[in-house]
């Protein structure tokens, strides 16, 4: 289950540490109904750099603004979104609902975040009481419990969102492995606060720097709380991360879905994990009457429990103390805000500012509350002729993805009935949702922004835990309509597609159709291959986890994904850093089989007529160049390099050389041997 993007951030510190952006800030954006003549550098054969071809003279031109790690394609609509979504949160306050209704609390959570006076008047009072209980922690039964306490529903494993929880564990609610149609608790590795387990371990010069960095960073929080001996501390909370790393699995490995498979009951956690006192734990989790567990890393849950037990009580206080800290760092005083933005904005992702406050509120109102938002939203900027026009784009698709698999020579008919049946149930959502979600269980209050985050978890928590044995809504969304993204959830076989990605850009009503088709088709067949890739290939059509390919047909499988994975190793955005083939693998396959589902697409349009030209350019090129367009994308080294070690997508220039896989790219282009680019045809990979 992958979005086109997986940036995750802990929401309430430092909300936008990687921004997703087209134009620079304050440039005039043109409108163009086809591609962006302007952003190509012609001077670039298309066989050697297919993404400087595409996008170089806009490259060259754009300068990343100071709040930002980054700017792509995607953030001319991230930033009309999020200002569209002020406007409507603006008249939301501006209405006095009633107190206690949905939009009043969009009003007092807005307002809250935005009154700083308030902040600062209140200092370090709000993390009190917290901090108290954790002082007041006597021994490892009452340290289970806090731990168990902190749990939260902060995690998404197929979608990779906040994968790394900053908690001990993370939990996750979703359909059951093997009963989709229930919901069941996962529980995943968790307990760092840096983006991943090759932070601490990666021994590169770069690394040790950064990890120093790091524990300064970590006694000047512990500092500004007001804790004494911070250096001592720091050097004990970094030490006991660095332990609990090297028990993680990595995200290359966390890919292989089966190895997830492992169903714990309540009572093998201390027989599996000694070390933790397990009973505590699920009492301070509210968990204590679930009996069965989905324990994905088990190595973690056998490692994690150990450094309970093997490390000093006082140590694990600090440790819990930092990262509360941390977590709420954005909505305390302004030093602890800027402290940690200074380290986890400019340090790990290179932005030299913060977004402004208006901004960080939108997302606050969005991470919270952001159904009652989103409904607005698709009333006002998404009409049902956008929702129809959607719909049919997205059928034809699919329509063109099911004669790809009928049309395949390698694969088994047991096996291709199979994978049709998957696309025969595939639920689409195109827009926004056919049910929102119900927020009754939040209070929020109108001067306690500390309070009302604090709240706003546990009652995402609270909600999440109640689904456990319910039966699952299979048109459930993970995503609000003002989310410019798009994804595919194989525990439902379902694909969301948001109503704010579904514009210029992306999709123009008024542009050709190889344009539309190689931006926002190449984006619905990325989601919709989805189904089809390492991880989608592992669900049966109701969503269940089951080995349906035949041995010869999965060996082909394999085989072609392993050529993918080995291609896309050899790229090296730095002397030090490579893409990892294997974590990106799932996908760079949904690039490659959807861009080839959108060119069928395309030329199905064509009825064999030839497609209009655009300034000199055939039908072929525009579809080509709109894809190479959608990765358009500047970003600082820093960045650059947490998003190669941390993200399952490879960066934007990678997935735009996906056209070298692709027969007709070469044809359009006329694409030599010898140009760096060119694969020869028994190299290009074929999956789908």
């Amino acid at each position: 289950m992958k979005g086109m993007f997986a940036f995750t951030t802990l929401l309430i510190s430092s909300i936008a540490l990687l921004s997703l952006s087209f134009s620079a800030q304050n440039q005039p954006v043109q409108e163009v109904h086809g591609i962006a003549i302007g952003h190509m550098d012609r001077s670039v054969k298309p066989g050697d750099n297919f993404f400087l071809y595409a996008n170089g003279d806009w490259i060259r031109s754009t300068e990343i603004p100071p709040d930002r790690a980054s700017v792509n394609v995607f953030s001319r609509l991230s930033d009309l979104s999020n200002k569209r979504t002020q406007d409507l949160i603006e008249e939301i306050v501006k209405s006095n609902a009633p107190a206690g209704s949905s939009l009043r609390k969009v009003a007092d959570l807005y307002n809250s975040y935005m009154d700083e006076a308030t902040i600062e008047a209140k200092g370090l009072a709000p993390l009190g009481p917290h901090l108290n209980a954790i002082a007041a922690i006597r021994g490892k039964k009452e340290l289970a419990y806090a731990l168990g306490k902190t749990l939260r529903a902060d995690v998404d494993a197929l979608n990779n969102t906040n994968f790394h929880t900053a908690n001990l564990f993370g939990l996750w609610v979703a359909p059951g492995f093997h009963d989709p149609d229930h919901y069941v608790a996962y529980l995943l590795q968790g307990g760092l606060a840096l983006p991943d387990r090759e932070y601490y371990l990666a021994d590169s010069e770069h690394m040790r720097e950064l990890r120093s960095k790091y524990q300064a960073h970590v006694a000047t929080m512990m500092k500004l709380a007001g804790f004494s001996d911070s250096d001592m501390r720091a050097s004990r909370i970094v030490e006991l991360e660095h332990a609990i790393a090297e028990t993680h699995r990595s995200l290359a490995d966390n890919e292989d879905i089966y190895k997830a498979d492992n169903t714990w009951t309540r009572g093998e956690f201390a027989k599996n994990a000694p070390g933790l006192d397990w009973d505590e734990y699920f009492r301070g989790a509210g968990l204590d009457a679930v009996t069965n567990f989905i324990v994905w890393q088990p190595e973690a849950f056998k490692g994690e429990p150990a450094l309970v037990a093997s490390t000093s009580l006082e140590t694990w206080k600090d440790w819990l103390a930092f990262h509360l800290i941390e977590a709420y760092a954005g909505v305390l005083p302004k030093q602890l805000a800027e402290e940690r933005f200074a380290f986890f904005g400019k340090q790990l992702s290179g932005a030299q500012q913060e977004r402004q406050r208006w901004q960080r509120g939108v997302m606050v109102v969005n991470g919270e509350l952001g159904d009652i938002v989103g409904k607005a939203y698709a009333q006002k900027y998404f009409s049902p002729q956008a929702k129809a026009q959607a719909e049919d784009m997205v059928a034809k698709l699919i329509a063109n993805f099911r004669k790809r698999i009928e049309a395949l020579t390698w694969m088994n008919p047991s096996t291709k009935a199979e994978a049709e049946a998957k696309l025969s149930t595939l639920y689409v959502g195109i827009g926004y949702p056919e049910t929102w979600q119900d927020y009754s269980n939040y209070e929020v209050k109108p001067d306690e922004i500390f309070g009302n985050m604090w709240r706003g978890s546990l009652s995402r928590y609270e909600r999440e835990t109640a689904r456990l044995g319910k039966t699952v809504n299979k048109k459930e969304w993970s995503m609000t309509p003002q989310t410019v993204n798009a994804v595919n959830l194989p525990l439902q076989n379902a694909l969301n597609f948001p109503a704010a990605i579904l514009q210029p850009p992306f999709y123009d009503p008024k542009a050709p159709a190889a344009v539309n088709y190689g931006a926002i088709g190449s984006v619905m067949g990325h989601e919709i291959s989805h189904t089809f890739d390492t991880e989608g290939s592992t669900f049966d059509a109701k969503g269940g986890l089951r080995n349906w390919w035949t041995p010869d047909d999965l060996k082909h499988f394999e085989a072609a994904t392993a050529a993918l994975a080995a291609q896309y190793s050899t790229y090296k955005p730095f002397p030090d850093l490579a893409v990892n083939g294997k974590q990106t693998l799932a996908e760079d396959i949904a690039d490659l089989a959807g861009i080839s589902a959108a060119y069928d697409g395309f030329h199905a349009t064509l009825a064999g007529k030839p497609a209009p030209m655009q300034d000199g350019f055939t039908g072929d090129q525009q579809f080509f160049i709109a894809f190479g367009q959608n990765w358009g994308s500047k970003i600082r080294e820093q960045a650059l390099r947490q998003q190669v070690l941390t993200d399952p997508h490879a960066p934007g220039q990678y997935r735009a050389e996906t056209v070298r896989n692709v027969d007709a790219w070469y044809k359009a282009f006329d694409v030599k041997p010898g140009e760096t680019l060119y694969l020869s045809p028994n190299e290009r990979v074929v999956i789908w």
